[in-house]
């Protein structure tokens, strides 16, 4: 929106020509989303809290717990408004991956919504269940991997819609160029050829699985929101990166017309998260809710899958990683072992993660800051990647 103006202000005023580069316009939008959290924060959580829209805590949980109860929860909305105002101000319109981003950013903050909106309003212990849940993001999770697999393809947005009919003209056999390849990081010439069908599947397991695993770790006051915005400002290098023709081809990466533009997203999305970390910090003012967690995490994973960099994702985001798989383990084993001997068994004092650490005797305060200084350490090991190969 105002890059349009700023354009049209540089016919007269070369000055304004500026704004073009995408470097500058992320750092505004940066500090654009991080004004509007701290502006309309305290706002936000006076109607929350109006709206007795409070957390309910699992009484078999940590009993440090309890005092959180009935602390304003949805506090999601803050980031999303404030994600989306940004990137509507700075970013280029016209590019494609900003609009799907920003689709299935607010496409599952919407599934958050309800979720969050049965559970604390109509106080409906089940929310939005499972099964609906899950179907609603494998829609949109589906819509994205569909339209991705033909955007990332095409070098502008005019050819995007000619790639499809040339892939169903061809009876789904045409091949995808080497730009949807599965990129193996540290390796110069590694790749693994997806296919349409692979790379559709493989976008739609990003997106989902990022999304829940965001989601699984959002249990303690401030531990999803940071690790969140390191990923998200070293993704949006990345995508800088994929969408420069000279760097990508310097660093033997994919070149992805366009990605860059990205760049101005994750910016956005690292401001907003750090303005709703000031209200989060333990003790915690407000609460993100399923509306902020799944919408971040299949942010993240839908600008992963456009800078071609799942597997360096699954790297950076190894706290979601490990808070996922703890509760997947802890589940399977619990379920095996109660089939088997007729007596569930545990291998975590309590899953997720997070929670196991506390049981064993850490200060909350001490979980997230550990946490967080793992995922620092991560994402510097991710971001070696762009010149280690």
């Amino acid at each position: 929106m105002l890059l349009e103006l700023a354009q049209w202000l540089a016919k007269d005023f070369r000055g304004f020509n500026v704004f073009g580069y995408i470097t500058l316009r992320a750092v505004l939008a940066t500090m654009t989303a991080l004004a509007i959290s701290f502006v309309f924060g305290p706002a936000v959580i006076r109607w929350l809290a109006a709206k007795k829209i409070g957390q309910s805590v699992r009484s078999d949980g940590p009993q440090t717990h309890l005092v959180k109860a009935g602390t304003p929860t949805m506090g999601g909305a803050l980031i999303l408004i404030s994600l989306g105002v940004s990137t509507l101000l700075w970013a280029d319109l016209s590019n494609r991956f900003v609009w799907i981003v920003l689709i299935v950013t607010f496409g599952y903050g919407a599934v958050g919504w309800v979720d969050d909106w049965r559970k604390v309003v109509y106080r409906n212990p089940d929310g939005l269940s499972a099964r609906a849940k899950f179907f609603w993001q494998s829609v949109v999770g589906l819509v994205a991997a569909i339209y991705l697999a033909f955007s990332i393809s095409a070098p502008n947005n005019e050819k995007v819609l000619q790639l499809f009919f040339q892939w169903v003209s061809s009876g789904f056999t045409l091949e995808l160029p080497q730009q949807t390849a599965l990129i193996v990081p540290f390796f110069k010439s590694v790749s693994y050829p997806l296919g349409m069908f692979g790379f559709i599947l493989l976008t739609y397991l990003v997106i989902v699985g990022s999304s829940n695993a965001v989601n699984l770790t959002d249990g303690l006051d401030g531990l999803a929101i940071m690790p969140t915005v390191l990923v998200g400002a070293a993704l949006g290098i990345f995508a800088y990166v994929a969408g420069n023709s000279v760097f990508s081809k310097y660093l033997l990466l994919p070149y992805i017309p366009g990605a860059g533009e990205l760049t101005v997203f994750c910016g956005a999305l690292a401001g907003a998260g750090l303005g709703f970390l000031w209200f989060n910090a333990y003790p915690a003012e407000v609460f993100m809710g399923d509306v902020g967690a799944l919408a971040l995490g299949a942010a993240l994973g839908a600008v992963a899958v456009v800078a071609r960099q799942e597997i360096v994702l699954f790297i950076m985001g190894g706290v979601f990683v490990a808070e996922t798989l703890s509760v997947m383990l802890q589940v399977g084993y619990f379920k095996y072992t109660k089939k088997r001997y007729g007596e569930g068994r545990r291998i975590l004092r309590m899953a997720p993660l997070h929670h196991h650490f506390e049981q064993t005797g850490w200060k909350e305060t001490q979980v997230v800051v550990r946490f967080w200084i793992i995922t620092i350490l991560l994402v510097l090991f991710g971001l070696s990647t762009l010149k280690i190969r």
